[in-house]
């Protein structure tokens, strides 16, 4: 099991874990696990980390859909900052404990501030990473938010 899954069972939250043979080719993480697990691309969302007014050390979380892309304008408005650009991914590695690709928002080594697209609250239960390449968890937005103490936003375009 991974940090993500173990968080999860660790509270009690309800929760289905789904993996999938991952193809290394293929780095498009998020729309490969829609479509292998034959999920609507807008109900499994992706974990990014940002970095808050040109500090690599100050990160936050944006969870958004694998079929959308993140206002970088919109994440530095949900994070309290003046501007936002995409972190280093050998830095998003070493803070979360998770590679790219695999990136949970469960879990991670240290707790950041967390922004979930207000889009998932259009449904019942999304997918996230569950920690690895090829593994998802699908979880109510209301427990995810939970779990990472996060807020909803509109951060996707």
């Amino acid at each position: 099991m991974t940090p993500a899954i173990n968080l999860a069972k660790k509270h009690k939250i309800a929760h289905k874990v789904h993996q999938y043979r991952h193809d290394p080719n293929n780095t498009n993480f998020g729309l490969e696990a829609a479509e292998v697990l034959g999920q609507d691309p807008a109900r499994v969302f992706k974990t990014l980390l940002f970095s808050c007014n040109g500090d690599p050390r100050q990160l936050a979380v944006a969870i958004v859909p694998v079929a959308g892309m993140l206002d970088l304008k919109s994440a530095a408005k949900a994070a309290g900052a003046k501007k936002a650009e995409m972190a280093d991914p050998a830095i998003a590695e070493k803070t979360t404990g998770y590679i790219v690709g695999g990136i949970s928002p469960l879990g991670q080594k240290k707790r950041l501030p967390t922004f979930l697209d207000d889009s998932a609250r259009d449904y019942d239960t999304i997918c996230v990473s569950a920690g690895r390449r090829g593994l998802e968890i699908e979880l109510a937005p209301k427990d995810l938010l939970q779990l990472t103490c996060g807020q909803l936003a509109a951060l996707a375009r």
